[in-house]
């Protein structure tokens, strides 16, 4: 290959390495790879023969940005709507999830948080309905209308059992809940529940939340069905 070639290969590989460092921390971020002396050889040699560190750096800095964001919220995401508590309503070690009725990792994620609840009296589930899949909303008004009855882990599970979410469906989850339907259907049409849904798409959007599952800790925010190891560490840093 000629000289020219071999620069153009060069300056090739110097835009991939600055767009990769832009992805992780911005364009500001890819400024000061350029001119700080990060970008030296060594340094890109150890990256182009280490990709699989950018994943890394990438999570790492994603999860800063979520702590940051949960800093000056945090009560807000921790107090849940009334009754809307999975596990020890008073229990020390709290785990919250924005969820959503139709949504498959969600259902994938309750076997986790029931084998979360199961092992440790001293977890407390605070659920954050956020309906963002198509025709969900009205399984989440239900839900914060079970809440209100005190039979809101009752409806929850039977969601997610009968679902997808339908009138059908719902009403199916509310009567083997037990609920007041007639009760139940006026609370699922409240200001108090709108505003609740409202709030939680907010909270959401805050803390830079794309998809559900969601997750908040103490002292964390995170996504996905992350697996009953990665919840259990979230709310026990440094325990397997």
């Amino acid at each position: 290959m000629s000289s020219t070639g071999d620069k153009m290969t060069d300056n090739f590989k110097t835009l991939l390495r600055t767009a990769a460092v832009a992805l992780v921390f911005g364009f500001a971020g890819a400024a000061i790879w350029s001119y700080s002396g990060l970008g030296d050889a060594r340094t890109k040699s150890y990256l182009l023969a280490n990709p699989d560190i950018l994943p890394q750096m990438a999570e790492a800095y994603q999860s800063q940005q979520a702590k940051d964001r949960l800093a000056g919220i945090s009560e807000q995401v921790m107090t849940p709507f009334p009754g809307a508590v999975l596990g020890n309503p008073n229990g020390s070690k709290v785990l919250v999830e924005f969820t959503d009725y139709n949504c498959p990792y969600c259902a994938m994620s309750q076997a986790d948080v029931h084998r979360l609840i199961e092992s440790d009296p001293e977890v407390k589930i605070v659920v954050r309905e956020w309906s963002i899949f198509q025709g969900s909303e009205v399984a989440s008004q239900m839900a914060l209308a079970a809440a209100k009855q005190g039979k809101y882990a009752a409806f929850h599970d039977a969601m997610f059992r009968l679902g997808p979410v339908s009138p059908e469906s719902v009403e199916a989850a509310a009567r083997e809940a037990g609920l007041d339907l007639e009760r139940a259907r006026a609370d699922a049409a409240s200001d108090e529940v709108a505003q609740e849904l409202a709030r939680n798409q907010a909270l959401a959007g805050q803390l830079g939340f794309s998809g559900t599952p969601s997750w908040v800790t103490k002292d964390r925010a995170f996504e996905g069905a992350v697996g009953y190891g990665a919840l259990k560490e979230a709310l026990e840093p440094g325990e397997s």
